[in-house]
């Protein structure tokens, strides 16, 4: 058994580990967690009968089983709780991370419950920060 961590198959060991053990119809790839649209985490569980890895065509042989609910990010109803905390609202809040759908859908809730103006910030976007004196 081999437990290695790359929240979306993308970077580190976990590469190396699957180029080796996909095309062995003998192992089981088990992925816990939410795998984001364009990843290969996302590939694999999507079915992909062939991925790429370091520049090769690899075969996917292995038994592959997701278990979801596991994520090592907070929900909506943890990050709102979190953002409701702050004693001086943001001038502005930028969601940057989730897909498209669902970052907007946050955006919208941060701004409909908290009255911040909120924004999907897109990708490769600089966003200029300044930090304001605090309110007595």
């Amino acid at each position: 058994m081999i437990i290695s961590a790359s929240g979306m198959c993308d970077a580190g060991r976990i590469k190396h580990h699957l180029k080796y053990n996909l095309p062995r119809p003998e192992c089981a790839v088990i992925i816990t967690g939410f795998q984001a649209q364009g990843t290969l985490g996302r590939r694999i569980v999507d079915g992909a009968r062939l991925v790429r890895l370091f520049g090769e065509e690899v075969p996917v042989r292995a038994r592959v089983f997701t278990i979801g609910g596991l994520s090592a990010h907070a929900d909506q109803g943890a990050l709102l709780g979190w953002l409701g905390g702050f004693r001086q609202p943001p001038d502005h809040t930028w969601v940057v991370h989730g897909e498209a759908s669902a970052a907007a859908a946050f955006a919208q809730v941060v701004g409909d419950r908290l009255g911040w103006p909120a924004a999907v910030a897109e990708t490769g976007q600089a966003i200029v920060l300044a930090l304001k004196p605090p309110v007595p």
